[in-house]
């Protein structure tokens, strides 16, 4: 507003040096060649010093203006800047007291641990115990306090549950069975036994089925009565099913069949077992036309009849890759020999189960500690390409193999994880104290935990069942559901002489 005043002053001023075009009210301004007439001039003066005092007065009011604006934009600035420096202080003010309230809290919390501290050691001294020693004996008796409460919890719960599922229990068994009905099982997990006799089940199961439970029990094997005309006894080790078979034939010819005897026959049994093995390996090494292995590579070579791989027996597929070996090796001219040693080992590695580590490397271990020849170590090394071939000889190995196991109708599903899954349940039942033997039964569907009555009491095989169930549960995937049955049997043996 000020520079338009100044313009208006300047625009004033300027007329007083300019002269004034006269102005006519009649006609507008012609010029012609004749003279111009003039009039009288007009008196300015008066309208400049009325125009000078209307700027003067504009110019006036303009600053009074400017300085209200200053003025209150100053009170506006003093009014905040106030504001700004009594919340700055306040915020000061605040700090400081949170300051000082933290410093006092550390100060109370580290009188509070020394105090606590002080209690504590009181304690342990009047005690005689330390705070964990404490802590353990109130555990333990908390514990046996609820022992009995826990376990009659848990046999309520599941007697409920047993009700309650009984008849949704029987629809699924049925349509299981529909549909798991067929006319050929497997022999990798069953054997079978023909009797002509039907009363020698009598026998078998014995008075209010004392026999069959504890051959059931000694051996870890299922036995199947319902089929006329044979006994199946079903398990996933095969030697554990061989000794039940070969204890079971026997008991059968010498037709004493009591749980006295059954145990006896067992422990017989398991301990030919090893002579068993050797002779199968013997024949296996004969098939081939081996000969003078060292004797303890020929017992592990006995273990392939009782060990599958992929549902492929060990035996047929090692007799198998052999001969495709030999012939390979005598069509392109290699050594016959090696190739024939290679393909008779390359799997050894699998039967060794006291030691961690792939097949390939047990393997190589087992015949380089019998001073095996390189080049069939090497064949054994290499038949999974886990390293590179070094012969002609290794490549005919690795191709062997592939072509036995490749063929169709040679292997079925992958059966390794079921093996494996079905060791890994007895194991979680063993890791329990108190327990001395368990056995999977019925393809993994049930689990048998047999305790030491002497150190497991009814209560704490009730909970013991409850802990396997939690275990198998979070560390197992498997297909359906799996029966536990914890088993507490107290017997008292005398010999009257």
């Amino acid at each position: 507003m000020l520079d338009v005043l100044k313009t208006l002053s300047g625009l004033v001023r300027s007329k007083k040096n300019k002269p004034i075009a006269p102005v006519s009210s009649q006609k507008p301004l012609v010029t012609s060649k004749k003279q111009v007439s003039t009039h009288p001039s007009v008196d300015t003066d008066a309208a400049i010093r009325i125009a000078e005092a209307k700027a003067r007065e504009i110019i006036v009011e303009a600053k009074d203006e400017a300085l209200r604006f200053r003025r209150a934009a100053e009170d506006e600035v003093r009014r905040k800047t106030e504001d700004v420096d009594r919340r700055e202080g306040a915020l000061l003010e605040r700090n400081k007291r949170v300051t000082d309230q933290e410093a006092q809290i550390a100060k109370r919390l580290d009188e509070i641990e020394k105090l606590k501290a002080d209690h504590i050691l009181k304690l342990e001294k009047a005690a005689h115990l330390t705070r964990e020693e404490a802590k353990q004996v109130i555990l333990s008796a908390v514990r046996d306090n609820i022992r009995e409460d826990v376990a009659k919890e848990l046999r309520e719960a599941e007697e409920a549950a047993r009700e309650e599922a009984d008849v949704k229990s029987r629809e699924i068994l049925v349509d299981a069975m529909r549909h798991g009905a067929t006319n050929y099982v497997s022999e990798f997990t069953v054997s079978v036994i023909k009797i002509t006799d039907e009363d020698v089940k009598g026998r078998i199961i014995g008075k209010e089925g004392r026999n069959i439970r504890t051959f059931e029990q000694v051996t870890g094997v299922d036995v199947d009565l319902d089929e006329e005309g044979v006994i199946r006894l079903s398990c996933f080790d095969p030697v554990r099913r061989e000794v039940a078979r070969i204890t079971l034939e026997r008991l059968l010819r010498d037709g004493r069949v009591q749980p006295g005897r059954i145990e006896e026959v067992v422990e017989i049994v398991k301990k030919e077992l090893d002579r068993i093995m050797f002779e199968e390996g013997q024949k296996l090494c004969h098939a081939v036309g081996v000969y003078n292995l060292p004797a303890p590579i020929i017992a592990h070579l006995g273990k392939f009849k009782y060990r599958f791989s992929y549902g492929q027996n060990m035996i047929a597929h090692t007799l198998e890759e052999t001969k495709i070996g030999i012939a390979l090796a005598q069509e392109v001219g290699a050594d016959v020999n090696t190739v024939r040693l290679g393909c008779l080992l390359h799997d050894i590695g699998k039967v060794i189960m006291d030691k961690e580590g792939t097949h390939v490397d047990l393997g190589v271990e087992l015949l380089l500690k019998y001073g095996m020849p390189t080049k069939v170590t090497d064949c054994v090394a290499q038949h999974h390409e886990d390293t590179p071939f070094t012969s002609a000889e290794s490549m005919l190995v690795y191709i062997s193999d592939a072509i036995s196991g490749s063929r169709p109708g040679a292997r079925y599903e992958n059966h390794e994880d079921y093996i494996k899954r079905l060791k890994d349940l007895e194991e979680i039942a063993k890791a329990h104290k108190g327990v001395v033997e368990s056995f999977a039964f019925q393809a993994g569907r049930e689990l048998r935990v047999m305790v030491d009555p002497g150190s497991v009491d009814d209560a704490t095989a009730t909970i013991m069942a409850s802990e396997i169930k939690k275990e198998v549960e979070e560390k197992l995937t498997y297909p359906g559901q799996i029966k536990i049955s914890v088993i507490r049997e107290l017997r008292a043996v005398e010999t009257a002489k």
